[in-house]
């Protein structure tokens, strides 16, 4: 196995005085695989010692680390090193050594009660930009287990606690460029009174070129400039301290292979541009957005259908949507068309069960009762959206500061609004008319029953 030369760097840092170590930059850049490959070091080189890597949801590292970059780490760096995987508590067993490293998510309160019950040599949180700071803070409180490394023709030596992290880095308010940026401690904004303690490196994709496809580079590079400069430059984003959404709060939700649960109800919001049919380069686009609420509570923005077209391509669209997502309903803002939007629907699929939504209020107002939904984990996204997720990181708590109409996000609104009335209401119940709550003002069409 032969490592990049950044990844040989960054060998060098991971073996240096620091305890806590960073490694941040673009995807796919090789992070993962070399912090890895230095756990598993560490627990050769000290045997029965007992090493940690963690994310913040059990299901991300089961298919991040525990089936893929371990496994590829034992078979090209320590093909004769075997090792018991258990698949009850999820933690690996090296044989020659007696050595364990514990798998978990800290989103599992009764496995992140297993691990924390015990102590560590090792620690790595992968992916920490999804690691609230609290957490973080506990496990290093049980980075406290004292091995000797036992090397042939040396003695005994005692193996340093380390602590590892990686990430593609958020915005400049997180703890993780408070605290390996700025030398900070990112609670009391104070300079850290062992700085020499933290260190970090970026690595980017073009670091690790030799393992990637040439397809894989361009993708990168077709992102959106907000997730270009995440995934592909490696770049910590400008903070925004009164941003309704962020990426971050996005990224630590969503639902990429995993198990949904049974859907309740499905709404597909529309939000029209008035635009007709004609050709329409300059017009904003037809947000059109399907989104389902879970048994669970949850909601699920399950698809992305928003369309630059006029009224015959994207009423097909809609009921399009409709029976593939067997919805329940069809919530159109009205604003713009008066009753065109929903006899648009209707015309494109009779009896589809349409309401009519008008807005009365701003686009940022109409947008905050969400923004402590995603945060609470009571939206996700299934799968990635991102044109949508760069309108939602464009709000903030003084309007809307994109360069266009928020169409997609408007259209999450409507169906949001549709699947949570209580929270959408609460605010307002004590001074305004439900029907007008929040900036929402609906009426059941007359073509809509």
């Amino acid at each position: 196995m032969k490592l990049t030369a950044k990844q040989l760097e960054a060998q060098k840092l991971l073996a240096g005085l620091a305890t806590h170590i960073m490694l941040f930059g673009g995807s796919r850049s090789g992070k993962t695989f070399i912090l890895t490959r230095a756990v598993v070091t560490r627990a050769i080189k000290a045997p029965e010692s007992r090493h940690a890597i963690l994310r913040f949801r059990f299901n991300h590292v089961k298919a991040s680390i525990i089936l893929d970059t371990f496994p590829k780490v034992m078979s090209l760096c320590y093909p004769d090193v075997k090792y018991t995987m258990d698949k009850t508590d999820w933690y690996a067993t090296l044989h020659n050594t007696d050595s364990q490293i514990w798998f978990g998510g800290l989103d599992d309160k009764h496995r992140t009660e297993k691990i924390l019950g015990q102590e560590y040599a090792t620690g790595y949180l992968n992916e920490c930009s999804q690691i609230p700071l609290g957490s973080r803070d506990m496990f290093i409180t049980r980075l406290a287990q004292k091995v000797n490394c036992i090397i042939t023709g040396r003695d005994p030596y005692p193996l340093r606690p380390r602590m590892y992290y990686d990430c593609n880095p958020p915005s400049k308010l997180h703890w993780t460029y408070r605290l390996f940026k700025e030398l900070r401690d990112p609670e009391t904004k104070l300079m850290l009174q062992n700085p020499e303690d933290y260190a970090c490196m970026q690595m980017n994709p073009l670091d690790n070129v030799e393992n990637l496809s040439a397809e894989y580079l361009k993708t990168l590079e077709g992102l959106s400039p907000r997730l270009r400069k995440r995934f592909l430059d490696g770049q910590f984003a400008d903070a925004t301290s009164n941003a309704l959404f962020t990426a971050d709060t996005i990224e630590v939700w969503r639902s990429v292979n995993s198990r949904l649960p049974d859907m309740v109800r499905i709404a597909i919001g529309v939000d029209p541009s008035g635009s007709d049919d004609e050709a329409n380069a300059d017009n904003d686009a037809i947000g059109i957005v399907v989104v389902g609420l879970g048994t669970d509570g949850v909601a699920y923005l399950l698809e992305d259908c928003t369309v630059k077209a006029g009224p015959g391509t994207w009423g097909k669209i809609v009921g399009s949507a409709y029976d593939r997502h067997a919805a329940d309903i069809v919530v159109g803002e009205v604003n713009f068309g008066g009753a065109m939007v929903g006899f648009v629907v209707q015309t494109a699929r009779p009896r589809t069960n349409y309401k009519a939504v008008t807005a009365s209020r701003g686009k940022a107002v109409r947008a905050e009762p969400f923004s402590a939904l995603y945060e609470q984990g009571k939206i996700r996204h299934v799968g990635y959206f991102p044109e949508l997720e760069d309108e939602l990181c464009a709000f903030s708590t003084t309007g809307y500061l994109g360069d266009q109409s928020p169409n997609r996000a408007d259209a999450l609104f409507w169906a949001l609004a549709e699947l949570f009335p209580g929270i959408v209401n609460k605010r307002y119940a004590d001074s305004t008319p439900p029907k007008e709550a929040f900036g929402f003002q609906a009426f059941n069409s007359s073509m809509g029953y």
